[in-house]
């Protein structure tokens, strides 16, 4: 027993001395005379802006006026203004605080139907540059979930619409934790794991239990000159609404990235049992779409989803079909601004209750920088 004890205290000795070793060398045998530039401590803050707007026409269902009219409800919206406050104290910690605007809905108070601000993002990173491949961070507080933030910088509609995950109420944007990211070298990939509250950005926590989310993606050929936009992954989130009420998300994932073409394909797989008492409800679904695009600024989304909630009910499904023609402003930079004229018709098969077919013509504009 005192010989193991020994061992294992050398080997973590030996694991340290290394890492040492290794880290030391770099600071006292690189100099400015060997063409060394330091990194760039001085602390700075950005400020950006995100503006989701939008006019749409909702040909189904019908709603009823305050004078007993059926009649076609048509609105002008914003749905997203973020005011995005990022930067760093030195190169290697950085922070982000960004509140978003939704409608307050609360009974009772005063600023019912009112646009509202709340915190979106809130967190502190520390970037590993200096030892890992660039682009490994680790992230504490209210941050973006390893799924949606991976899959919206292939899918940038977002501003017409969420992801397909999000879109079924099984997935959020953000939510308070600590995750890590690891870059993989030569480009081949990344991994993104966290353990996070597991109440979306909405909710604070209600118990004892934690959600952890672990997405990996793969490149497989990153050197090829067309298939080097080919990704896979493969994404799991596993929670606990209470103690042995389980609550999983799976999902497999391959996309496409070209100039002139972003695909992808999801497939999801869900498990729910929100009560004790409640039976555990087995969902499946997929998603696929395309945005084909000029070199003009003119692009194409196509979109359809399905989804069966409960594998026990045959025929329950959600079914969703988009359809849209958008054309992207020039800029330079980290700038996007776009205009979007689109379809988007859902249909509820052996729901009980029934539903009605949902469908919207819209015009949706984004500003982001």
């Amino acid at each position: 027993m005192i010989s193991h004890s020994l061992t294992v205290r050398r080997l973590l000795g030996s694991i340290i001395a290394a890492l040492l070793v290794s880290a030391l060398p770099c600071a006292a045998q690189v100099t400015p005379a060997a063409g060394y530039t330091p990194p760039d401590d001085t602390p700075a803050i950005r400020v950006g802006a995100t503006i989701f707007a939008d006019y749409t026409i909702q040909d189904q269902p019908k709603v009823t006026d305050v004078n007993g009219n059926s009649v076609t409800l048509n609105q002008f919206q914003v749905t997203r203004a973020y005011i995005n406050v990022t930067g760093n104290i030195s190169h290697s910690i950085a922070f982000r605080i960004t509140p978003d605007v939704t409608r307050e809905t609360g009974a009772g108070s005063s600023l019912n139907g009112s646009l509202t601000y709340r915190l979106k993002y809130a967190y502190l990173q520390w970037n590993f540059d200096d030892f890992m491949t660039r682009g490994s961070w680790a992230r504490f507080g209210q941050q973006q979930t390893p799924y949606v933030d991976y899959f919206e910088g292939i899918y940038r509609y977002r501003f017409q619409g969420t992801t397909f995950p999000e879109r079924e109420g099984f997935l959020s944007s953000s939510d308070t934790g600590a995750s890590f990211h690891y870059n993989f070298a030569r480009n081949y990939g990344d991994l993104h794991a966290g353990v996070y509250n597991g109440e979306t950005y909405t909710r604070p926590e209600q118990n004892d239990q934690k959600g952890w989310m672990l997405r990996g993606t793969v490149r497989p050929v990153p050197t090829h000159t067309i298939l080097r936009g080919w990704r896979v992954t493969g994404f799991v989130d596993h929670d606990m609404v209470a103690k042995n009420l389980e609550r999983e998300r799976e999902i497999f994932s391959t996309t496409f990235e070209h100039p002139y073409l972003n695909a992808g394909f999801d497939y999801l797989w869900t498990k729910d049992q929100p009560t004790p008492t409640a039976a555990e409800a087995e969902g499946k679904g997929w998603s696929v779409f395309l945005t084909p695009r000029s070199t003009i600024g003119w692009e194409a989304l196509l979109r359809f989803d399905h989804f069966e909630p409960d594998k026990t009910i045959d025929g329950r499904k959600r079914e969703r079909q988009i359809f849209g023609v958008s054309y992207w402003f020039p800029h330079q930079g980290n700038v996007s601004t776009a205009l979007l004229l689109d379809y988007d018709n859902a249909t509820f098969s052996n729901f009980t209750p029934s539903q009605p077919t949902q469908r919207r013509y819209a015009v949706h504009a984004l500003l982001n920088f």
